[in-house]
């Protein structure tokens, strides 16, 4: 075992937490579709790790994973009942992703915008199987001890979720390239004021997503059409001459982030399906930019 710059023995615990803290935080975040919640349940999980007796531990991850999942299922009932007051529409918590994020396709499809909110379409213990499963590969007897189900249940559920969630995904996995170039079209027609432009990389029933949390001026319900869309974003010249429009990777796929003196004031994300921008999801609530700053690791 290695030690510490003081010459004695790590924590077994502490180091089985750090280890596994990036993947923590990912199933705490797929879950929760915010960050900042996700940092929260990652506190509880601790806590509640500190306490186990770690002799009676056969798979660490999975019982770390275990502790995790639960903690975000109760986060979930909380959630829940937050948004039911929420201003506006609620889009998840953007994050500003490094490149090895985009390179693994399947964590980058599970933490995309797009995927985030079919996941919001599931309930609570369909969600977490989905997710143990698919993106995290548990085995169903592990999953059951996480949900507090039977490995038959939970077979059921997982069966029942991937359908759902395979109904609704985007039609296609996009690669980078196509991503980036859909981005660059988007800016480029923005930023010129080219309504035709935009006309061509919108698909023709594009939604137009917002979220100001009740802080800041955001459309109070989304907005659909390719036309009433593209006049919408180019309704404002003098608003946009304002604005700089930074290309990034966010939840695993370039994006953009908006600033306006120097402040990031919206980042906007994409879904692309067959080429074209069918959906796109504004964050202008200042409580959801904080982790645009720097990168979150995010692991499986």
């Amino acid at each position: 075992m290695t030690s510490t710059s003081d010459g004695q023995c790590p924590d077994p615990a502490v180091e089985a937490f750090v280890d596994h803290r990036n993947l923590l935080f990912t199933v705490a975040y797929e879950m929760l579709g915010s960050a900042a919640d996700a940092e929260d349940v990652l506190q509880e999980t601790w806590l509640r790790w500190a306490d186990v007796d770690l002799s009676t531990v056969r798979d660490r991850r999975a019982y770390l994973v275990r502790i995790t999942t639960r903690q975000s299922l109760n986060r979930l009932r909380t959630l829940g009942r937050r948004r039911e007051s929420y201003v506006g529409s609620w889009l998840p918590e953007p994050l500003l992703t490094a490149p090895d994020v985009a390179e693994d396709v399947e964590l980058a499809e599970s933490v995309s915008m797009a995927m985030l909110l079919v996941l919001e379409t599931l309930g609570p213990t369909e969600r977490a199987v989905f997710l143990l499963r698919t993106v995290f590969d548990l085995a169903y007897d592990e999953i059951a001890e996480a949900v507090d189900r039977s490995p038959a249940a939970v077979r059921q559920i997982a069966h029942r979720a991937q359908a759902h969630v395979a109904a609704r995904r985007p039609r296609g996995i996009v690669s980078r390239a196509e991503a980036r170039q859909a981005v660059e079209a988007f800016r480029r027609a923005v930023e010129t004021g080219d309504l035709q432009g935009l006309l061509d990389i919108l698909a023709p029933d594009v939604v137009l997503i917002g979220d100001g949390g009740g802080i800041r001026q955001a459309i109070p319900r989304p907005i659909t059409g390719a036309v009433k869309v593209a006049r919408l974003l180019t309704a404002r010249p003098d608003l946009v001459a304002d604005l700089s429009a930074e290309p990034v990777e966010a939840n695993g796929y370039p994006a953009l982030v908006l600033r306006l003196d120097g402040e990031i004031d919206a980042v906007v994300a994409l879904r692309i399906d067959d080429g074209l921008i069918t959906e796109l999801y504004a964050v202008r609530n200042p409580e959801k930019l904080s982790h645009m700053r720097q990168e979150t690791a995010l692991r499986r």
